[in-house]
């Protein structure tokens, strides 16, 4: 990997999810380096570099994790002639198996190695796989608040069951890869169409009261939208509604799914 030379200060690390414990280390430098691993995430990829700036390098892990910590920090040098300054988490380890630690690099590194320490929010220490572990259990507003935004994901349009449309009501429907999706339940988000956030309830989860699929689908609220199968929707998730359960009919289904756009046209909130 060959980037602008005269970069000076990098900040390292994973920075799945861009969170607000990311962003005090990505303030501090010039370039971001993202150590890209495998699936799970809360931004996969180049969705990282929407929530920021500053410009970002990646080095996937499986390119990298039989480097000892030495020749990590000697390809540092070698894609960074010109690298003063790298910042890095405490709990920052690096290496074939994670021989290599934060304090380690400052031994490593001829520059300056600033440690960012533990960051927390209302007693909660800021991290990814805490981050994860909320959108798990449904706990959006604590997902969110660590964060420092509105967890979303982005997914392609897919044929429904058609049902919906027919006797429910209208749903976009996504398939997703590579996110964390957040527990099985109904959630108030909105939605973005064509460049446009848009009021919503999306549905997360096994449709037990019909086919029994995984599905995930957004109903916009007060609009009648049409989507090509193929194009690119994203959901975001700002409240928990209720849990996936099911329903002896569809109409009381139905009775349920009026309620569900009502809460969250009136901005419920659990």
């Amino acid at each position: 990997m060959k980037i602008e030379n005269s970069i000076r200060s990098i900040a390292i690390g994973s920075f799945d999810g861009m969170h607000v414990a990311h962003q005090a280390l990505i303030e501090r430098v010039e370039t971001v380096a993202v150590i890209e691993r495998n699936g799970g995430y809360l931004t996969p990829g180049y969705r990282r570099t929407e929530f920021t700036q500053k410009p970002c390098a990646f080095y996937h892990f499986d390119k990298i994790r039989h480097l000892s910590p030495e020749a990590f920090v000697a390809k540092l040098r070698e894609d960074f002639p010109r690298l003063e300054k790298i910042v890095v988490g405490y709990d920052f380890a690096f290496g074939k198996n994670k021989e290599g630690s934060a304090s380690h690099l400052e031994r490593l590194f001829e520059g300056e190695v600033k440690i960012v320490g533990e960051i927390s929010i209302k007693g909660i220490s800021v991290h990814s796989r805490t981050i994860k572990a909320f959108l798990r259990e449904g706990n959006i507003s604590q997902a969110n608040l660590l964060l420092g935004r509105a967890y979303h994901i982005e997914g392609e349009v897919v044929a429904g069951q058609g049902l919906g449309r027919e006797k429910l009501v209208p749903t976009i429907n996504l398939r997703v890869h590579r996110y964390q999706l957040p527990m099985e339940g109904v959630y108030r988000t909105a939605t973005k169409v064509d460049g446009v956030w848009l009021p919503s309830v999306s549905f997360l989860g096994h449709r037990i009261s019909t086919d029994g699929t995984y599905a995930v689908e957004s109903h916009i609220i007060d609009r009648t939208i049409e989507t090509e199968p193929g194009c690119e929707v994203s959901v975001r998730f700002e409240a928990f509604l209720r849990e996936n359960r099911k329903f002896e009919s569809l109409e009381s289904l139905k009775a349920q799914i009026d309620a569900d756009i009502e809460a969250a046209r009136n901005g419920a909130e659990v």
